[in-house]
């Protein structure tokens, strides 16, 4: 069962600045950037040749400027968007490297101020306050995961057990002595977690735990569900990527209803990835950032590649910053198999609505032929793994039919034993595509 609903609590003003007041701040804030990026950035002086601060009349006028992508950052490794001298760089963190080539992100001293503070205002927003204590599950190292959430947490006024990513006897042990008020993860750890704990027999009223700050991945409404039931806590999601700043961008407050961009400190667009024009509010797109107070590493216009939409509709909490809903995917992780759109979070949609499945599954997509094959390995819950070949058949065939309704194909579907997937630490793997490379 979930824990009960935190109470509202707002950290900062500018969380509820009125939308005039809002644009006002970001114009201006992007007039200055494009200025300084120009003046500082190679990649900028090109792209902005023509172009300056006071020709920004309008925030609409941002569609003038060139876009940023990970291939242009990849062109300048290791630090050519570095904005500032070498000696006043304070840290440098860098991308996971998950999509390719690692991208290194220094920070300023101002950078690393302005960064604790933005991952402090969404734990505050999902309910973390003074005299807690937060078990921070995430790498501590290039990532930004661990050291943006722990100085987030000391900011927030709250404590940190520093427990890093893996070793799951430890953690347990570590939630289970320590009685930590919060966790901090992806989602796929914390289901791996509360697999873990139920193995060893532990009830979630005997942990203290109130909510969980999980990110660093896509996850569903039923990941949601099942982490919450498993574990015993308020879950909620935030966003944000190395580039831009890492967590932070943006998070969720108590009523889920989306997570609350800190629009003084980015413009947010959402546009068509095929086109790049802005789509309506509530209509998916791919995200595009321009850092607004980045000294150290400004991006502009930066393709995200993460597919999501954005609100403007109140939130009863009181923020009036957009708000965008959780990440669907990578439009550079989708799947085109047979003609058709797939992402992994549309196969976890459905496998979650199975009761007998487990949330542990790995896609292989491969064309033997000339057809596209997709196989969807899939855990089948211990209690319900059966020898009998009728229980496993009827089971088999409800999650091709859940797959067939959320993604419009059929895929094969591969019942195998609990405990059989790989689990992971950090960012789960659930794609294997074998098909051959186009040249």
């Amino acid at each position: 069962m979930a824990a009960a609903k935190p109470d509202n609590r707002i950290l900062d003003v500018e969380e509820t600045y009125p939308r005039d007041r809002m644009t006002a701040l970001q114009l201006d804030r992007l007039r200055r950037i494009v200025d300084y990026a120009k003046s500082r950035v190679p990649f900028f002086k090109k792209g902005l040749a023509g172009i300056s601060g006071n020709d920004l009349k309008t925030l609409d006028d941002v569609r003038r400027l060139p876009f940023t992508t990970k291939a242009d950052l990849h062109k300048s490794y290791p630090l050519g968007f570095l904005a500032t001298p070498r000696n006043e760089i304070a840290r440098i963190h860098g991308s996971s490297g998950t999509t390719g080539k690692m991208t290194f992100v220094p920070y300023s001293k101002n950078d690393l101020r302005n960064w604790t503070r933005l991952v402090a205002r969404f734990l505050v927003a999902g309910g973390l306050r003074p005299g807690h204590l937060v078990q921070i599950s995430f790498g501590y190292g290039l990532f930004t995961g661990g050291f943006g959430l722990h100085y987030g947490v000391e900011e927030a006024g709250a404590a940190v057990v520093p427990a890093a990513s893996g070793n799951s006897e430890r953690q347990l042990a570590i939630l289970r002595d320590l009685q930590p008020d919060g966790l901090v993860c992806t989602p796929s750890y914390a289901l791996a977690l509360g697999e873990a704990i139920r193995a060893k027999g532990i009830r979630p009223e005997d942990l203290n735990l109130k909510f969980g700050f999980f990110g660093a991945e896509p996850w569903t409404e039923e990941m949601r569900g099942r982490i919450e039931d498993d574990i015993g806590l308020f879950a909620t999601d935030n966003y944000g990527l190395s580039e831009v700043i890492g967590p932070g961008a943006s998070g969720e407050c108590v009523e889920r209803t989306g997570m609350h961009f800190s629009e003084d400190h980015f413009l947010v667009e959402c546009l068509d990835p095929d086109t790049l024009e802005a789509v309506p509010d509530g209509e998916k797109g791919e995200l595009v950032i321009t850092t607004l107070t980045k000294e150290a590493m400004p991006v502009i216009r930066y393709r995200t590649r993460d597919i999501a939409s954005l609100s403007h509709a109140p939130c009863p909490c009181g923020r009036t910053g957009v708000k965008m809903s959780r990440v669907s995917g990578r439009s550079d992780d989708m799947l085109i198999i047979r003609g058709v759109n797939v992402y992994p979070t549309q196969i976890e949609e459905a496998l979650l609505r199975i009761r007998e499945v487990a949330p542990h599954y790995l896609i292989e997509v491969s064309r033997p032929d000339s057809m596209d094959e997709a196989i969807v390995k899939v855990e089948i819950v211990p209690e319900f793994f059966s020898a009998s070949m009728r229980d496993m058949v009827t089971i088999q065939e409800r999650i091709e039919g859940a797959i067939s309704s959320v993604t419009g194909i059929r895929m094969g579907v591969e019942l195998i034993a609990p405990q059989t997937l790989e689990r992971f630490q950090g960012k789960a793997k659930r794609v294997l595509d074998k098909r051959p490379k186009p040249e």
